[in-house]
């Protein structure tokens, strides 16, 4: 890769054995749309093999670090499924794939052989949470905002966040975050170990961590990695392909199509449990 990387959706650039990854788009609060979801693996793939890399500072452009899914734009995933049979099982194994390529774009954070810093500003909602999930090292800055909202669209999380964040911070405030979609404040965030650490400049002080890291035996630091990873991996990769299965018989539904016509619409959605 490069020394600086200019992408659609992520830009890269690579000096004194860090490699910084900035989310630029070019969604509104880079937001995750196609361009996002195929250029992440990629990016962390080729940092993960790049032995001039020793860590990696993600953070987001545009005081946001991201609005999280793009579903306008990530609408031919969802459409097929909407429009499809109930009984067109083709259709149903399609969209599971889908979930699945999707999961593993998250997963190339907790795959990459470097330790990945995550630095969060303004909103990180939805799938920006399955991101820093993957992360090694999150902090975020007093004005983060964050929330697992899948819920809120009628959709049950299905990238990383809810096999993840209960080794982050526990079942309990899992399933309360999972099931209310409620906001949190930064301050919140660290009280509950999502991060742990916050900073008036949060991006400068990534800087600092990921500097730190890098300055570590590289071999060593890539073992912590993987020895962490190790346990986990199993039951992670379980719940994964459980909740592809879940979402591929389950979402398409009359409640997501209202969520879907109620973001559109600017309005609250009225579920009715179809």
């Amino acid at each position: 890769m490069s020394l600086t990387t200019s992408l659609r959706s992520l830009s890269v650039r690579v000096a004194d054995g860090v490699a910084e990854v900035e989310l630029i788009g070019p969604s509104k609060g880079n937001a995750m749309g196609p361009d996002f979801w195929k250029e992440l693996p990629e990016v962390f793939d080729a940092l993960s093999e790049d032995e001039s890399v020793r860590s990696v500072l993600l953070f987001g452009s545009g005081g946001n670090f991201s609005y999280g899914l793009d579903l306008p734009a990530m609408a031919p995933v969802f459409a097929p499924m909407l429009s499809a049979d109930g009984m067109d099982a083709r259709r149903r194994e399609g969209f599971r794939r889908s979930i699945r390529d999707l999961q593993e774009s998250v997963s190339s954070l907790a795959r990459c052989a470097k330790p990945v810093i995550a630095a969060v500003d303004g909103w990180c909602i939805g799938g920006a949470i399955d991101v820093i999930a993957a992360a090694d090292i999150r902090i975020a800055s007093r004005a983060a905002k964050f929330s697992v909202r899948e819920v809120k669209v009628a959709i049950v999380a299905d990238l990383g966040s809810l096999q993840r964040l209960p080794d982050i911070i526990g079942e309990g405030p899992t399933r309360h975050l999972a099931l209310t979609g409620e906001d949190f404040d930064a301050e919140r965030a660290f009280r509950l170990g999502l991060v742990t650490e916050l900073a008036d400049d949060v991006v400068g002080r990534g800087r600092e961590l990921a500097a730190i890291v890098a300055g570590n035996p590289p071999l060593v630091v890539q073992g912590v990695k993987q020895v962490m990873n190790h346990g986990r991996e199993a039951s992670v990769q379980a719940g994964l392909d459980y909740v592809q299965v879940w979402n591929s018989a389950f979402l398409a539904s009359r409640d997501f199509n209202e969520a879907a016509t109620a973001f559109a619409e600017r309005r609250p959605a009225v579920f009715t449990g179809n």
